[in-house]
């Protein structure tokens, strides 16, 4: 062999270190600079916020919570006064935030559900009315809807104006309702309810793991109907069965007795009903549209009525498309009840900021927020992300 001549020469090798421009030392450099951007950020906010409170002889720290608040609520679901603790007060905030998004979220699933089948009509009138009520309301801003419906709300007839509709007072202060007394019968009704619920869900989990067992049917709707209807019966029979309501009644400056709805959580609940559901009809009109229209025909060829097949061949089929963004949709409600605190409404945020104005704890109770919010959404998360698994095709 030929020995090797000088324009062939070995490439030379690297020394032991990697150049700066290896594309892995560049990707390491740029980590270390933004992570050392952040933390020094948060280090000047810091510093800035503790030099602010010691100008201002602000002190930090959870003491604060133990003190009276001096500041009423105008709506609670515990008892609750001037003299409770802000705790407490946060507290009463947190429930009033629940109320709103778990009933808002109910109605706005029904509400939705609705719409999107209906926006599928093959009536021209319904299709029509369906695409303006989706395009409209999910088109205004939800703090103009809020305001919109709180505006309605103070238009109503006055206490004394107002004349009762089977015992039932709509007036500008709220909407007042008979509801039964607080006797032993009607707890042990309640009792019956849960009872009766449980058990539905118990008969719909039997009646499905039998038909995939043995291919027979159950006639589930008529016997949670029954069930439904009987056993609340049945625990207000046994509680002594009364009959005894508290009905509202106007007095000189008020209504006393029954129950009220405040005109603030009826404009935040419509307001967010209505928003949230224009996009959850959308997203069940896309999941029912996912489902192949061959499994319909063919649902329609064995003679199934179309209610039947809504129910029992596209509904079931079209969840696995519908719940990944109606957990956003649920996210979205529970986060701009928020809003509320613009038209006067009690929520987490807006009991926080009086107790921010009050102590000047700032710091703190925009911490209690944030982990607030935090902890709400990563449950919702959870939940539905649990759920959706749960109804995933399972392939053998």
């Amino acid at each position: 062999m030929t020995e090797a001549t000088a324009g062939t020469r070995p490439p030379a090798r690297r020394s032991g270190g990697r150049s700066f421009y290896d594309k892995e030392v560049q990707g390491v450099v740029w980590q270390v600079v933004t992570l050392g951007a952040v933390l020094g950020i948060g280090w000047y906010l810091y510093s800035n916020m503790v030099h602010n409170l010691e100008t201002r002889q602000i002190q930090t720290g959870w003491d604060f919570l133990w003190r009276a608040s001096s500041f009423d609520i105008s709506e609670s679901m515990i008892e609750y006064s001037s003299a409770s603790p802000y705790w407490k007060a946060l507290l009463v905030g947190l429930i009033n935030t629940f109320r709103v998004a778990i009933v808002g979220c109910i109605l706005a699933t029904f509400l939705g559900v609705f719409v999107g089948i209906a926006s599928l009509s093959r009536n021209f009138l319904v299709n029509k009315l369906t695409a303006v009520y989706i395009h409209v309301l999910r088109n205004i801003p939800v703090l103009l809807q809020m305001i919109f419906w709180i505006t309605i709300a103070h238009a109503l007839p006055s206490i004394r104006e107002a004349e009762p509709v089977l015992g039932t007072f709509v007036t500008q202060r709220g909407i007042y309702m008979p509801v039964p007394s607080a006797d032993f019968g009607w707890t042990t009704a309640l009792i019956g309810l849960g009872i009766a619920i449980l058990s539905i869900w118990g008969l719909g989990h039997w009646a499905k793991q039998r038909l995939q067992m043995t291919g027979q049917t159950f006639p589930v709707f008529w016997v949670s109907l029954a069930l439904l209807i009987a056993l609340p019966v049945l625990g207000w029979a046994i509680g002594g069965a009364p009959t005894t309501w508290d009905t509202p009644a106007p007095s000189r400056f008020n209504i006393r007795g029954g129950i009220n709805l405040s005109p603030e959580f009826l404009a935040v609940l419509v307001a967010l009903t209505l928003y949230t559901s224009a996009f959850i009809g959308e997203i069940v009109r896309a999941g029912i549209l996912s489902v192949p229209k061959g499994q319909i025909e063919a649902a329609r060829a064995v003679g199934l009525r179309e209610g039947v097949i809504m129910r029992k061949v596209i509904l079931p089929q079209a969840l696995r498309v519908i719940v990944p963004p109606q957990t956003s949709q649920y996210l979205n409600l529970t986060k701009n009840s928020s809003l509320s605190v613009a038209i006067g409404y009690p929520d987490l945020v807006s009991t926080a900021n009086t107790t921010m104005n009050q102590t000047g704890q700032a710091p703190e109770g925009i911490l209690i927020i944030m982990v607030v919010y935090l902890s709400i959404s990563l449950t919702i998360s959870l939940f539905m992300n649990w759920y959706n698994k749960s109804i995933q095709l399972v392939e053998r």
